[in-house]
């Protein structure tokens, strides 16, 4: 005999408070799982693939992993040392081009900035404060990981847990499944199902654009000779996942940059123009249609708020699992829309005697 709605309520509420406390009170704790489970999600289509070809899991896995120590080992070797020192030249290079756009204001809009000014001293202020909050963020980045801790447990304990969750990866989703409810398997699978299509296709699939956009943007920018060029691809790439924010945010800071470094060379800002044009022309008609697909079902303003609302509440891992968290509770929303649509509450008890008269 099944249990009461109100009873089976009540559990899944006990469990879902439990599952938000632990969270609250072992989030530093979980960090390297959860990066560790996610890689396993994201490479678990290529083990996949892998074991179709003819290959063991554990092959499989070992050559992924194989792959994935060379490509970290380039990276750190050459892509993350120029990052980090672009980065902290940006930084402090804010207050000189916080001057230099004072200057040109006030060479060609003279009555629009007078000396004593709340608009000159507000630019003023503006460069100040990057420098001075960029650094804070600089020296907390760099002291936090410059610890032994964090240094085991970003580049010791979550490769290891990655690679335990990609070899066991279908053991584990057979063992859940043999866990389910009898009475209600049929909808957590499909419910599940749903939500694995909204993750693969969003974390998956704007993963890889993110990546492809960035080192696209880094490189072309890098080429035209822009300064800061790595930087401003890094973070074009990285908030791509947002639509429109990631060209706005980077191509605004790429041809701001442009008109300090190429004033008067308009050919090379029109360039730097050009390639964030070209970057949204790439991404919208062929990227994002191949790899993400229309049927993803993620708003960016639910997107946003759920980054918002889980970093505040969970800090760095809760904006970790925002992602998935809101997926999932897109796709549980919209199953319960539909059932709704399907109940007496909606239809009401007038049309349904409606509908038994005609027949």
């Amino acid at each position: 005999m099944a249990l009461p709605v109100r009873d089976q309520l009540k559990y899944w509420g006990a469990a879902t408070a439990v599952f938000l406390i632990v969270l609250w009170f072992l989030g530093d704790v979980l960090l390297p799982f959860v990066l560790g489970g996610a890689i396993a999600y994201f490479l678990d289509p290529v083990a996949d693939r892998l074991e179709k070809m003819g290959l063991t899991r554990a092959l499989a896995t070992a050559c992924i992993t194989v792959v994935a120590l060379l490509i970290f080992v380039v990276m750190a070797l050459l892509v993350v040392p120029t990052l980090v020192n672009q980065t902290v030249s940006l930084v402090e290079i804010a207050p000189q081009l916080t001057r230099d756009f004072t200057n040109f204001l006030t060479e060609r809009f003279p009555s629009l900035l007078d000396q004593d000014s709340t608009l000159r001293s507000s630019l003023n202020s503006i460069g100040a404060t990057i420098q001075e909050r960029g650094g804070q963020v600089l020296q907390t980045a760099l002291a936090s990981f410059a610890s032994i801790i964090d240094i085991i447990l970003l580049f010791v304990i979550v490769p290891v847990v990655a690679v335990y969750l990609l070899l066991d990866w279908d053991r584990m989703v057979a063992g859940i499944d043999a866990l389910l409810p009898r009475d209600h398997q049929p909808v957590i699978r499909r419910l599940a199902k749903d939500i694995d299509k909204t993750l693969a296709s969003f974390i998956r699939g704007m993963g890889t654009v993110c990546l492809i956009l960035g080192t696209y943007y880094a490189i072309a920018l890098m080429v035209v000779g822009l300064q800061f060029g790595l930087v401003v691809g890094f973070i074009a790439g990285l908030v791509t996942f947002i639509p429109y924010l990631g060209a706005i945010l980077g191509g605004a800071l790429a041809i701001g940059l442009a008109l300090f470094q190429f004033w008067g060379d308009w050919v090379s800002i029109g360039l730097v123009a050009g390639i964030f044009a070209l970057g949204q022309v790439i991404e919208g008609n062929v990227l994002t249609p191949k790899l993400v697909g229309n049927s993803v079902g993620l708003h960016p303003v639910w997107l946003i708020l759920s980054l918002s609302v889980f970093g505040t509440l969970f800090g760095f891992v809760g904006m970790l699992v925002a992602v998935p968290v809101a997926a999932a509770l897109g796709v549980v929303a919209r199953f319960a829309v539909s059932q709704y649509r399907d109940s007496l509450l909606y239809k009401g008890t007038s049309q349904n005697a409606k509908s038994s008269g005609d027949g």
